[in-house]
């Protein structure tokens, strides 16, 4: 259970600090006050860093069965990231699902693609 809540908490930092970091780029009546594409690309930076960091952290209580950690916590961060856009970005966008696929969606793959090296290296670090 400890551990499941542990995730559960990364999983939403993973999508509250670049929620969060998101709001700077808005002005007071809700439209983006820079170019669509820059905020895009801003968004993929914080979101990468995020992550990354987070895995770091994650990692430094982990001793054993890395490769098993690292698919769990690619796979609750993806999760976690869809889900809480679904409920609360579609809502406040009015974009429609197929569109947050094609334009957000897809780019949370980039975690496991992530988190599954990280522990495929660690794996092979530990036997060595």
């Amino acid at each position: 259970m400890k551990t499941t809540l542990r995730l559960v908490r990364f999983g939403v930092l993973s999508w509250a600090v670049p929620f969060v970091a998101a709001m700077f780029f808005f002005s007071p009546d809700g439209g983006l006050a820079i170019d669509k594409i820059l905020f895009k690309s801003i968004m993929i930076v914080v979101g990468t860093f995020t992550a990354a960091a987070l895995l770091v952290w994650y990692f430094k209580s982990v001793e054993i069965d890395y490769l098993k950690e690292s698919i769990a916590i690619g796979l609750v961060l993806l999760l976690a990231n869809c889900i809480l856009d679904i409920l609360v970005l579609l809502p406040m966008s009015g974009m429609s699902l197929g569109v947050w696929v094609a334009e957000i969606g897809l780019r949370y793959l980039a975690i496991p693609a992530m988190s599954v090296p990280v522990g495929i290296v660690a794996e092979r670090a530990a036997r060595s």
